[in-house]
């Protein structure tokens, strides 16, 4: 299997820290934070999969980055995830993956 590469994109550092080390903590998945919509833009590149929405992120913000995301990658899937433990998270990734 390919690697999964995940751009997870959240307004709070703490939650993000934990959400980071979740999805690395899985050998098939890697994952990279970004706290801005600008640091999102400058990060996102075509060898991201997935990009997954964190709490706080406004929806104006996500409609923007969705509209620069698929000019980089037109298949690019975008999630997003309100919270909950890692049983949560993964399969939340894994549905969206399946898709």
């Amino acid at each position: 299997m390919e690697k999964m590469n995940i751009l997870v994109f959240g307004r709070h550092p703490q939650i993000m820290e934990t959400v980071l080390r979740l999805i690395n903590s899985q050998p098939d998945w890697k994952a990279e934070g970004a706290i801005t919509d600008q640091e999102a833009v400058e990060k996102f590149n075509s060898n991201f999969n997935l990009v997954l929405i964190g709490g706080g992120v406004a929806e104006s913000s996500k409609k923007k980055l969705k509209t620069a995301f698929e000019k980089i990658n037109p298949q690019i899937k975008m999630i997003r995830h309100y919270g909950g433990g890692g049983g949560l998270l993964f399969n939340e990734i894994e549905e969206t993956i399946a898709q």
